[in-house]
């Protein structure tokens, strides 16, 4: 088996209680490392947190509720978090919304485009922010950002959560350039439609069964995310990693 080099590091993930963010979690602690969460819910925490701690008896597991979107809260919660890890040396995150979806630009609420934006994109920035201390002085430390191919390609109703993974992609730029002297490499994973609650409410689904186009599973998005983690792969840095099957590559030209 390949050895990732990710045992026994102190890795924090937002939106670690669902979807991409739980499969994350739960991959890391598969290669031995020590997880801590970040969620909104308390119940799924909870579960959450039981969980993964008995699948992984040997691993540090822990917890904490938070609002992303609150300076105050992210940096007590993120301390707090790093404290019980003992240091930290990977940071991943992959809390999000959607906003709702199918709606044209004049019937979008402003606050909800700008609900959107602060979960989206200043989730991430306040993550780094309040991590960045911590960081320096983790071992091969990286931080990972949940982006989209929404950030790449468009389509009409999508435009808060469009302008929010455009965002993505230009702030993993931005920190891989500004954190290179600290050590800390920078990249975001940006798939196409993955099997997750957030993708089943957001599409009015109750299953992707049959739907016609390659949808990817949670588990999916996570091993790319531990690459990048890697030291293995201590060379990408500032890569916005497209995993949408080549779809973006297709011309829609209507010739």
């Amino acid at each position: 088996m390949a050895d990732l080099g990710l045992a026994g590091r102190r890795v924090l993930v937002t939106g670690g209680t669902s979807g991409i963010g739980l499969a994350v979690a739960d991959t890391f602690a598969d290669e031995g490392a020590h997880v801590g969460i970040i969620g909104r819910s308390p119940e799924r925490l909870r579960a959450a947190v039981e969980d993964l701690r008995k699948k992984h008896p040997d691993s540090i597991i822990v917890g904490e509720t938070c609002d992303i979107s609150s300076e105050p809260d992210v940096q007590s919660t993120t301390n707090k978090l790093v404290s019980q890890l003992g240091g930290l040396d990977h940071l991943v995150s992959s809390a999000g919304i959607s906003g709702s979806l199918g709606h044209a630009v004049d019937q979008v609420p402003a606050e909800e485009f700008l609900e959107v934006q602060r979960i989206n994109v200043l989730g991430p920035f306040l993550a780094i922010k309040t991590a960045l201390r911590h960081l320096r002085e983790g071992e091969d430390a990286t931080y990972t950002l949940i982006g989209s191919d929404s950030g790449f390609v468009a389509v009409p109703g999508m435009l808060a959560y469009n302008a929010s993974k455009g965002a993505i992609v230009q702030l993993t730029r931005a920190l891989s350039t500004e954190l290179y002297n600290d050590g800390i490499r920078v990249n975001s994973v940006c798939p196409s439609i993955v099997d997750t609650p957030m993708a089943r409410d957001g599409l009015g689904i109750d299953s992707f069964h049959d739907v016609g186009y390659p949808v990817s599973q949670p588990s999916d998005v996570a091993w790319l995310v531990l690459s990048l983690a890697s030291p293995r792969f201590g060379a990408v840095n500032g890569v916005s990693l497209l995993a949408d099957y080549g779809y973006h590559a297709r011309s829609t030209f209507p010739a």
